[in-house]
């Protein structure tokens, strides 16, 4: 049988008792149906997970007993970065789920000049929140113990000085392609661009910063599409798509 696993932001220690919050106490209570004395996995996003049993599940209250931790981890040997031009709607929200599930360790959305989303006001924070709900709920269905890093939301120009590893931007037009490059001790920084994608100027400020642009075969891919491809390529190439995995119960 199957065991659900849970995000908990909160501290976990064996032999205690916590309550789910109300976002994870409705999903047990009403989506999943579990019952006292129901078995459930909780993690916090900082290593390793606790198999814990619900001692009480009502209206108003789920509570749960941490009873045993277990040494688990799924993390590639490949550290990941992903700069993220920001996308609409859906696009958006798939690009940051599958890139959690795909292993990357750390997303930043950035703003660049073909960005079609406008973040005003109570919207950026509002997209944040949203945006960090799917990184969570990704890494409970993937198995992931460590929570990936969802940064502040950047302008690109702001964004690729600082960063470390190979670093490579996605290029239609370019010659280069990954399997002709190697990372520099194991750390990948991705930048990829919005619909439209990167302006001439962008394509110099990531070039200036010592981004190198890459292709990825002849056709032109779709902003969605394009992440998620460099994402399992690079796993292929330097990570851990040629390990054999282990199955796990999916929220």
């Amino acid at each position: 049988m199957r065991v659900s696993r849970l995000y908990a932001p909160v501290p976990l220690t064996t032999g205690k008792q916590i309550e789910l919050d109300d976002e994870n106490g409705h999903y047990v209570r009403t989506v999943l149906r579990l019952k006292k004395d129901a078995e459930i996995i909780l993690f916090n996003g900082e290593g390793g997970e606790y198999l814990c049993t619900l001692t009480e599940v009502s209206r108003k209250t789920v509570m749960v007993a941490v009873q045993q931790w277990h040494e688990h981890s799924v993390e590639s040997p490949l550290h990941i970065t992903l700069g993220l031009g920001i996308s609409r709607g859906d696009r958006m929200d798939l690009s940051v789920q599958k890139a959690v599930e795909l292993g990357v360790n750390h997303i930043t959305p950035l703003l660049t000049e073909r960005c079609v989303v406008q973040l005003k006001g109570e919207k950026k924070p509002q997209r944040l929140l949203h945006w960090q709900k799917i990184v969570q709920h990704a890494a409970e269905q993937s198995g992931r113990t460590l929570l990936p890093e969802l940064a502040e939301i950047e302008y690109i120009q702001n964004w690729v000085g600082n960063q470390q590893g190979l670093k490579v931007f996605l290029d239609p037009y370019a010659e280069t392609s990954l399997a002709d490059i190697t990372p520099k001790d194991m750390k990948v920084t991705l930048l990829t661009g919005p619909e439209g994608g990167f302006t001439d100027q962008e394509r110099d400020i990531a070039k200036a910063a010592d981004f190198i642009p890459v292709c990825l075969g002849s056709r032109i891919l779709r902003t969605e599409t394009a992440s998620l491809a460099a994402l399992a390529a690079v796993q292929m190439l330097w990570g851990d798509f040629g390990v054999r995995g282990q199955l796990t119960d999916a929220r």
